[in-house]
């Protein structure tokens, strides 16, 4: 063992830097990550794993493409109410209409 070490080009940080992962700092209510530990725990995993895992997940999943059938299935659910608003919207007129004649 040396009686004194250099320093000098040392960097601080981890020993080994991670690849794909970076280190922040956010705030999170108290409430979510209480539910991310207890169900880490429950898991035997780790709550930031869990975090990590939740939020692909989501990203995934709304990061979808707009396909014919997601099209289709909006159109089936948005239109009778468009088309009923629309209609209503037209009975208002052709009554205001009729009783400033």
């Amino acid at each position: 063992m040396r009686t004194e070490y250099d320093f000098s080009k040392g960097k601080r940080g981890a020993v080994i830097p991670q690849k794909g992962k970076t280190r922040i700092s956010i705030f999170i209510d108290d409430f979510v990550l209480d539910q991310f530990r207890a169900r880490a725990e429950k898991a035997g995993t780790g709550y930031q794993t869990m975090m990590n895992e939740a939020l692909r997940k989501y990203l995934s999943e709304t990061d979808q493409p707009v396909t014919e059938k997601l099209l289709r299935q909006v159109l089936r659910q948005e239109m009778p109410e468009y088309l009923r608003s629309l209609t209503t919207a037209t009975t208002r007129t052709r009554a205001k209409s009729g009783a400033r004649r």
